[in-house]
This record gives structure tokens, sequence and C-alpha cells, in this order.
């Protein structure tokens, strides 16, 4: 059996700054100049996700760079899982607990890293042999408070919290000690790309590696 959190552990790539850019892409020709963007401002890893069509497309084009760890994410089912991996995902990141896309992953051999709003999810991704857990959406299910109430009784559990993850409090999530990395749309949001205003990609990227320097 492949044990994929430890996996997503021991990549130093996806947990530098402890910030992980989570991207929704309507043109996969965008995706060169966004990595170049990120890689600039000091990231090593992005989370590309399957919401537009253009998505897997965006995942070859970032994967072939070879410098970015470039995961999936939106991974509905196992189908969907195989064709990020086949473009280059590294990594599958999904918005609830989903046993197909797990099974898909672990045939694969690759990391996957589960949505997980309640104790009873958690629950089910340690039954499956995990340990990380992506805590989706993060600000409208309590944020900080609730992560730290749910990593009491799952103190081998590591987070990754996302959705409303701000400039202002990514330290506060950094500080707990079960939080992994934090999921941050802001720094490449859709707006920034379809104008696309690389240099502002970049300067939220450093930003939000300060913000989370900041952390204790």
């Amino acid at each position: 059996m492949v044990t994929y959190v430890t996996d997503v552990h021991e990549n130093e790539q996806l947990s530098v700054g402890r910030v992980l850019p989570v991207v929704v892409l309507d043109d996969a020709r965008h995706a060169d100049a966004l990595g170049d963007a990120l890689v600039k401002g000091g990231l090593a890893a992005v989370e590309v996700t399957l919401r537009t069509p253009a998505g897997l497309a965006a995942i070859a084009k970032l994967a072939a760079r070879g410098d970015l760890t470039v995961g999936a994410g939106t991974v509905l089912d196992a189908a969907q899982a195989g064709r990020a991996v086949a473009a280059g995902a590294r990594f599958v990141v999904t918005p609830g607990f989903a046993p197909a896309v797990v099974d898909a992953c672990r045939t694969a051999g690759v990391p996957v890293v589960p949505g997980a709003a309640t104790a009873t999810e958690i629950q089910m991704a340690l039954d499956a042999g995990l340990d990380t857990v992506k805590f989706f959406p993060a600000r409208q299910l309590g944020g900080v408070e609730m992560i730290k109430a749910l990593a009491a009784p799952f103190r081998g559990v590591r987070f990754i919290p996302t959705g409303g993850i701000t400039p202002d409090v990514i330290a506060d999530y950094l500080a707990v000690p079960a939080v992994l990395a934090v999921g941050a749309s802001w720094i490449v949001a859709a707006e920034l790309i379809a104008d696309e205003d690389w240099d502002e990609i970049t300067a939220r990227t450093r930003q939000a590696l300060a913000s989370a320097g900041g952390a204790a």
C-alpha cells in the first residue's frame, strides 16, 4: 500500500513557504507565464483545479517546466484523477472524501489529500490510511478555532485549510501545529490572470510568503 500523506510530508516542494496557490485557469496559454510569476515569487508548488476545461492542459504545461510541483484540485471522480495524473499531476486534492478517488490514486502511486469538514470525514481519511486532509471551506467552517478543535482528538492529522484565506490570517492558521500549509486562491485571483498581471501575482506570492514567515 502506498502511504500518500507520508509522501506529501516528505515532499519539501509542496510545503515550501507553507503556502499553496490554488489556481483556476480558463486558458491554458496563461500557464507558462503564471508559472514564471509563482517561481519568481518564491513558490515551488501549485494546485490547478479541474473546474474549467483548461485545467488538464494547464497541468500538463506547468508539469513540463520542471521547476514546479503541480497538483490537480477539485478532482471529483476516479476518471478525473487518472487524467490528471496522466497530464503530470504529482498530487491530487479533492473537495470532499471520495473513496473511488483515493483508490485511483493508490493505484497510480500518487499522494491524495481529501477534503474533510467534519470529524467523521477525518475518521474516514484515517481509515483509508491517510493523515493529511484539506479543510474546506475553512472560513465558513469556523477557521482557526475549528481546526484547533478537530486537531485535539486527531493528533496525528495534518490540515491544509483552503477557502477564505487572506494575508492577514495566514500567520494565525500556520501558528496551529496541525496545519501543514494553507491554500491561497487570492494570490492567483481570476482577474489578475485575465489581465495578465503577472507582476502583481509575483508580488502577492511574496506577500503571502512573508505573512507565512510570521507564523509561530
